[in-house]
């Protein structure tokens, strides 16, 4: 249960970008997150991969509000043969059970399975939030992270029927 007594994941609105952009400057987010693009600070970069999210008819895309404030994004979007889910939240609402929260729900959103989901090793609360959402790390990489300017580890986790919820 999150610390929050309002949270929704909406459809994407374009005023939402301004903060989604905003979200994505955090020097300490953009560590976290590891693999991020190649110009995460870039303006015009940032418009084009909205642009590309949002007219996709294969993701499912929606903004997390947590007391009628937008927090950040989720996504499930195809990478080659498999769905995948990614997340992103302003820092100040981390640590607060809404990344579980917001990931339940859609994952009630999509129900194609398996879902795989890409997360650094040391980004201990993102790989707890998939934990409880019922992933398992299946695997573990190491590339190039954009985020950090180093490779870096990342384990694979991946959401099969029946163990979504295990919260």
């Amino acid at each position: 249960m999150s610390g929050f007594e309002s949270i929704t994941i909406s459809e994407v609105e374009s005023s939402d970008l301004e903060t989604f952009y905003v979200h994505q400057l955090d020097p300490e987010a953009i560590r976290m997150a590891a693999f991020v693009g190649k110009d995460p600070q870039g303006q015009v970069a940032f418009d084009a991969h909205w642009n590309k999210i949002l007219n996709s008819s294969q993701n499912v895309t929606r903004t997390i509000v947590a007391e009628g404030q937008v927090a950040g994004h989720i996504s499930c979007y195809p990478q080659g043969e498999n769905m995948e889910v990614t997340y992103w939240l302003g820092r100040e609402f981390w640590g607060k059970g809404l990344a579980t929260e917001a990931l339940t729900r859609l994952l009630q959103l999509v129900v194609e399975r398996p879902i795989l989901a890409r997360v650094a090793t040391d980004n201990i609360g993102s790989i707890r939030v998939l934990q409880k959402c019922g992933f398992k790390i299946i695997g573990k990489n190491k590339d190039f992270a954009n985020g950090r300017g180093e490779d870096t580890e990342e384990y694979i986790l991946r959401l099969d029927l029946n163990q979504a919820d295990t919260h």
